[in-house]
């Protein structure tokens, strides 16, 4: 495929929603494979009054090393980043009531999410072999999950079992910061 029918495709498949594609970023992807030698160039082609655009075709070289990441990607878990895990550091910030607010509007969304979801995964699974539906299932998945958490620390929150008090843990750290700074009894 050339540049363009990669990055449509992907539009097209919902990839963009996994993968971070920045206007010109698989353009300079596809300038590291060509220098790495994972990928070459396959031919060249006009489509009317358009530019030349070149197509690219996988080598073998490159085939080894997709097998190779794609083998640590699966079987190697990764910390990813995540805004939502940042901002749970933060939580503490926000009054209890507040809190619970923002929980269960995340809640509610998460929720609405996961049915549109699963309407559409049962669309497309009459007419798609399952292999192609993993991505959609693992996220879907991942989203159930997170529903139940959200819905667990909102109880948490609910029922008293988690607080905080944003002006004691300020305290307990400036004091924790002066006995530290004091000099040892010898």
């Amino acid at each position: 495929m050339h540049p363009y029918e990669m990055q449509r495709l992907l539009f097209e498949r919902h990839w963009d929603e996994v993968l971070v594609l920045k206007r010109g970023s698989l353009y300079h992807a596809i300038k590291r494979l060509l220098q790495s030698k994972l990928i070459t160039a396959a031919g060249t082609s006009r489509d009317g009054r358009r530019p030349e655009r070149t197509t690219y075709r996988i080598t073998p070289a490159g085939e080894e090393e997709l097998v190779c990441w794609l083998r640590e990607m699966v079987a190697v878990p990764q910390r990813e980043p995540s805004v939502f895990m940042a901002s749970v550091n933060f939580l503490i910030h926000l009054t209890t009531s507040d809190a619970i607010a923002q929980l269960e509007d995340r809640a509610q969304r998460l929720h609405q999410e996961i049915g549109t979801t699963e309407v559409a995964m049962k669309q497309v699974a009459a007419f798609l072999p399952s292999c192609h539906l993993l991505e959609g299932e693992y996220l879907l998945w991942m989203r159930k999950a997170e529903l139940q958490w959200v819905r667990s620390v909102v109880e948490e929150l609910h029922s008293g079992q988690l607080t905080w008090d944003l002006k004691k843990i300020f305290e307990e750290i400036e004091t924790a910061r002066t006995v530290a700074a004091k000099p040892a009894k010898g």
